[in-house]
């Protein structure tokens, strides 16, 4: 996919193809308008025409479409069909620092009975501010491409 293309999958039209990768399975413009909190089927349908022309969707013979491939996503990874911003992971990265930095700390005082250097205990809020950046931002960019999910008596309400 090229960096153009790369540009132009954002906001809903992201959700959209987010959603249909995470389903697996053929969509159609009322399956996505559901999963992705679309106001139409019109609306779903410009987005799905767009993905199609993009090249990660095509349509198959019973009119629904289908992903053709998983494109790189700027500042995302893919998780199986989920997709992950790349803050998250720095954040586990820095969590897992931040462990070992306890541990430290702990082996020093209750096994070798001694107090450790004053520099440590420097280091532990700076990496527990970098997790905690990281991990919020990550969040917030999980729950701006993410979207809300309606309850299943709101889809039970439109169906009746």
């Amino acid at each position: 996919m090229t960096n153009a293309n790369a540009d132009e999958l954002e906001g809903k039209t992201l959700n959209v193809y987010a959603f249909a990768v995470k389903e697996g399975k053929p969509v159609g413009p009322r399956d996505v308008m559901r999963g992705a909190n679309l106001s139409s089927p019109s609306t779903a349908y410009r987005h799905l025409q767009k993905l199609e022309a993009l090249g990660l969707m095509r349509k198959d013979a019973y009119g629904e479409y289908v992903v053709t491939e998983k494109a790189s996503i700027s500042g995302h990874l893919w998780i199986g069909r989920n997709l992950v911003p790349r803050l998250m992971f720095y954040s586990f990265f820095f969590l897992g620092i931040l462990g070992v930095e306890v541990a430290i700390i702990a082996i020093q005082f209750f096994v070798q009975g001694r107090t450790t250097d004053l520099a440590i205990f420097y280091l532990i809020p700076i990496t527990a501010t970098a997790m905690a950046l990281f991990m919020a931002e990550g969040i917030i960019l999980l729950r701006k491409n993410k979207p809300e999910n309606t309850s299943k008596n709101q889809v039970d309400k439109e169906d009746t």
